[in-house]
């Protein structure tokens, strides 16, 4: 399904969009005018879903299905972005995955695939889509950290891992991209009520959040249209923005 035909829009790419943050990130970049690409790798049904609704409500959204940890899957799917919508103004590094497990058991198939997925696809997607916004002067690159990434985590060592070279890579970038007019951003999110966090202990954890409650996909998704798309976020480049309630204080 497709949105009909109409005047150009900017366009934002949104990898892992068929589900939790990603979907409300999508959804909400779409209700701000943007035309959305929803990627997904294996759920059809849900990014067809997240489509329709998008469209229902007036917005402008396609599908297209692509593995980012994969170089080649990545590079073509912002091909065929660029060949259908001819340009990308905001790409959302949003993918990825857990497996998680104590370190001195943990399997190499299990730290290489969270890795392959959740830094190499970022590096993968930003890779691609660089020189189209260096071209276009323009461009905003929003990644999706955690704060596990900032303070480790029990059990999660390839997740954290992962999740802390997502910032090193943002700034990275962000240095680069900085005289071409593009701004790469972290979005760090703490304990967010999703699919991932729902078999978690909540009393132990909401112990260690001062606002005493989890967050929600669409409070993370709020942040992220901020950076993609307000004019105060010009001004915002290589940042690390937590959204946490509080759990992390530096």
């Amino acid at each position: 399904m497709t949105s009909p035909s109409s005047s150009p829009s900017e366009i934002a790419v949104v990898t892992g969009a068929s589900r939790g943050i990603g979907k409300e990130i999508a959804l909400s970049l779409a209700k701000a005018g943007l035309e959305v690409v929803v990627n997904y790798s294996n759920s059809s049904e849900e990014a067809e879903k997240v489509v329709t609704e998008i469209i229902s409500t007036g917005g402008k959204a396609y599908k297209v299905q692509a593995n980012i940890s994969k170089e080649k899957e990545a590079e073509d799917l912002i091909k065929t972005v660029l060949e259908r919508s001819k340009r990308i103004d905001v790409l959302v590094n949003n993918a990825g995955i857990t497996r998680d497990g104590l370190i001195m058991r943990m399997k190499t198939t299990d730290w290489q695939s969270v890795i392959d997925l959740n830094l190499s696809g970022v590096f993968h997607c930003t890779r691609a889509v660089s020189r189209t916004m260096i071209k276009q002067k323009k461009g905003r690159i929003i990644n999706i950290t955690s704060v596990v990434g900032l303070m480790g985590n029990a059990g999660q060592a390839n997740y954290s891992a992962s999740k802390a070279g997502v910032v090193g890579l943002t700034k990275s970038c962000a240095k680069e991209f900085a005289s071409r007019g593009i701004t790469v951003n972290a979005v760090a999110p703490g304990f967010i009520a999703t699919d991932m966090t729902k078999d978690l202990a909540a009393e132990e954890i909401l112990n260690a959040i001062p606002l005493r409650k989890f967050g929600t996909p669409n409070q993370v998704a709020s942040l992220v249209r901020f950076l993609a798309m307000d004019s105060g976020a010009e001004y915002i480049t290589g940042q690390v923005i937590q959204i946490d309630g509080g759990m992390v204080m530096s």
